[in-house]
């Protein structure tokens, strides 16, 4: 995954993260997640899926950021 990727992924999550539904389970939140980065760019299969790999790995990380308020 590209560096500007990553800038994008933890921009998007440092600007909605007080509307971040961290109550939903992993599975729905990494789709929540990926609708929202979807919404700003296309994205093509393999970044996709790159990203819901990354997204998926670092969700415990992600609730902890959006629940600081």
């Amino acid at each position: 995954m590209s560096p500007s990727m990553l800038r994008q992924v933890w921009s998007l999550i440092d600007g909605i993260r007080a509307t971040v539904p961290v109550s939903l389970d992993d599975r729905s939140l990494e789709q929540w997640l990926l609708r929202q980065l979807r919404s700003q760019q296309t994205l093509n299969n393999p970044e996709a899926d790159a990203l819901s790999d990354y997204i998926h790995n670092r969700l415990p990380m992600i609730r902890e950021f959006a629940q600081e308020q």
